[in-house]
């Protein structure tokens, strides 16, 4: 398995388009057998200690290998959209992982 994690960052007032956005993205992630584990919107209280900026949400997402992750980047119909996408998110920290 391969697992993307991704702190997301939203432009202030561009939550609704930011939602727009996924709303298209996330569906597809199943065309590339793909799989969202957790998608978090954490609160102030939710933090136990940080020592960056807290992100808007946290998505854990899933693909059976790197490869489907690298495809699903590439959906087409997925790229009609990424205007929404730059248009909300400020910025994104994706971390790559693997079971171990």
């Amino acid at each position: 398995m391969f697992f993307i994690t991704q702190l997301i960052y939203i432009k202030d007032g561009e939550e609704n388009v930011f939602n727009q956005f996924e709303d298209i993205a996330i569906p597809i992630i199943s065309k590339y057998n793909g799989r969202l584990l957790l998608r978090i919107r954490p609160t102030e209280n939710t933090f136990i200690t940080y020592n960056i900026d807290r992100p808007y949400e946290i998505h854990l997402v899933e693909f059976d290998n790197e490869q489907d992750f690298k495809n699903f980047t590439k959906d087409e119909e997925r790229k009609q959209f990424l205007h929404l996408k730059e248009q909300s998110i400020k910025s994104v920290v994706l971390i790559k992982g693997t079971n171990v």
